[in-house]
């Protein structure tokens, strides 16, 4: 279990912000917000680059769950190692335990976990962007609302308890944006540093 745990940590580590910063001869870490994420991807490298980042981002939490899985073989195994992986993306090994927020990542854990769930946040954050811009309110109020989309849904109590560790990394990744969003002082989707 530790040893799966360990390898789940280290593919959430893999920075694919700096990594799609490097091929664009950009540091993501120094430009714009700094984050290593798709918001920051986009407005540092454009949207094309941005969605590339997505996917890898949510690709190392969708496969770490299938990790935990095939080494682990029990339900609590995949669910640790989709954590596992957003706490490497959140505090990864290559970056000094610097990282993201983790929002893609969770996204592809939860969706190797339990699509239904997944898929029912995506209109939360939709409407939430559409309605503001604000990503980072859209991220925090999809992960908010997970715990409880868990329990309506019926998704069973290790779903449950998934969703509330993970929307947990999420808002304690965000706490500087809540700030600015109380502030008024964060930062719309499509507006420059």
């Amino acid at each position: 279990m530790l040893g799966t745990i360990v390898l789940a940590y280290l593919l959430g580590s893999i920075p694919c912000g700096v990594i799609a910063g490097k091929l664009k001869g950009k540091d993501i870490q120094r430009l714009g917000s700094g984050n290593i994420g798709t918001a920051n991807a986009a407005r540092v490298l454009g949207v094309p680059m941005a969605l590339a980042v997505l996917v890898g981002d949510a690709l190392k939490g969708f496969l770490a769950v299938y990790l935990g899985k095939w080494l682990g073989g029990t339900l609590t195994a995949a669910i640790l190692a989709g954590l596992a992986a957003v706490c490497g993306h959140n505090w990864s090994l290559f970056l000094g335990f610097r990282g993201g927020k983790g929002v893609a990542t969770s996204f592809g854990a939860c969706l190797a976990l339990s699509p239904v769930l997944a898929l029912s946040l995506v209109p939360i954050w939709v409407v939430a962007v559409a309605l503001t811009r604000y990503s980072s309110l859209g991220s925090i109020l999809a992960a908010g609302a997970a715990p409880f989309m868990a329990a309506i849904l019926r998704l069973g109590w290790p779903i449950f308890w998934f969703a509330v560790a993970g929307a947990s990394l999420i808002i304690l990744r965000h706490r500087g944006n809540i700030k600015r969003l109380l502030s008024g002082t964060e930062l719309r989707l499509g507006d420059r540093f």
